[in-house]
């Protein structure tokens, strides 16, 4: 069985980070991603991200994963597609990876192992929610800027976080009609900018609202809404009916957690982060040694920050193989914290940042 110094689980932002650290360092790493291409949720991302020079503000994210790609590319990682891992396993050299691969069972072993799944969408449930044009707005996301297919003309996005406020905008760019942009919280949640650009477009944005019940025989056709009162309770008398074909749903994400699951991680759950979340420390390492986390899978957060926390595991991997002299990899990981601690504090970052740091402490042995 092939043994490697580290194996990526995800080729997504995360990974793509953590296997180019680890590749700068000497080290030998195997990124290994279900998917046919990689680079993740960024090639869906067609706007400028936000931040610093070193968070590559203004720089679009489809241009940052053909950036991370490139730099996987001149550094010779190895990266295997259309490989779906379905368990993780202990051994003496260090863990076991298994994967499918063209249809045959396959092993690796890495001495270190990042786990960079990513995360996946939350449901919405209501009357109607099974019907043909209700998805989820990171599907919608890679309906337009992947596949180029618009998935209708009269679109009620539900959820004012970052993620239905962007892919609102990019709907409108893409030629679809956005109705109404519905929040159940009696204030948007994502950026102020991002709420600026739809409102500007004629999309009206109903906080302390959501939607009651979606009708039609075969696929959308109308959308009810009704208001809600500071206990989030239904407002008698408050319904509005829209003639719509799509719902796009962004209420939050849930962390891939499986392998995680499998290979007896400890979990704490801290419902701002998505859920339940492998307990790490600040190296991402988490309570299976050797065993490493990086972006959403550590708690969903933007694709910035999993970057960051990729970069961070990596370094911290190839300290652990004696890549990096301890010295070194500590004037490395400061960099990273000072751009992630960046990140994470602001207006909207701060709460972001205190489940952060009570992640930490569980991981100290902390409260």
């Amino acid at each position: 069985m092939r043994k490697v110094q580290a194996v990526i689980v995800g080729g997504g932002p995360a990974g793509l980070a953590a296997s180019i650290e680890i590749a700068k360092a000497g080290g030998k790493v195997v990124v290994i991603d279900e998917n046919g291409k990689p680079g993740g949720q960024l090639f869906k991302q067609i706007h400028k991200f936000f931040g610093s020079r070193e968070h590559r503000a203004g720089v679009r994210g489809y241009d940052i994963g053909t950036q991370l790609l490139k730099e996987t590319e001149d550094l010779g990682v190895e990266v295997l597609l259309d490989a779906p891992v379905y368990g993780l396993f202990r051994d003496p050299a260090g863990i076991m990876v298994s994967y499918m691969k063209d249809g045959r069972e396959q092993a690796i072993i890495g001495e270190k192992v990042i786990l960079a799944t990513g995360a996946a969408e939350n449901a919405l449930v209501f009357p109607g929610s099974t019907l043909p044009g209700v998805m989820g707005a990171g599907c919608a996301q890679t309906m337009i800027n992947v596949n180029r297919v618009l998935p209708g003309q009269k679109v009620i996005m539900v959820g004012s976080g970052n993620v239905g406020l962007i892919v609102s905008y990019q709907l409108i760019q893409a030629g679809a009609e956005v109705l109404a942009l519905v929040e159940a919280a009696p204030s948007i949640g994502g950026y102020g900018v991002h709420a600026g650009k739809i409102r500007r477009a004629g999309t009206p944005i109903y906080v302390g609202h959501t939607i009651k019940r979606v009708l039609g025989k075969t696929q959308v056709e109308k959308v009810e809404l009704v208001a809600l009162d500071e206990k989030f309770q239904e407002i008698p008398g408050t319904e509005k009916m829209l003639e719509a074909d799509t719902v796009c749903i962004a209420v939050g994400l849930t962390p891939l957690t499986e392998l995680a699951w499998l290979a007896g991680c400890e979990f704490t759950f801290i419902p701002l982060l998505g859920g339940h979340i492998p307990i790490h420390n600040e190296d991402m390492e988490t309570t299976v040694p050797g065993l490493y986390v990086a972006g959403d899978i550590a708690g969903a957060e933007e694709a910035s920050t999993a970057m960051e926390e990729g970069r961070l595991s990596g370094i911290a991997a190839a300290e652990a193989l004696q890549l990096y002299t301890a010295e070194e990899a500590k004037a490395l990981k400061a960099e990273v914290w000072d751009r992630m601690n960046a990140l994470r504090t602001g207006p909207f970052g701060q709460k972001r940042y205190d489940a952060k740091a009570q992640l930490l402490a569980t991981a100290k042995g902390g409260k």
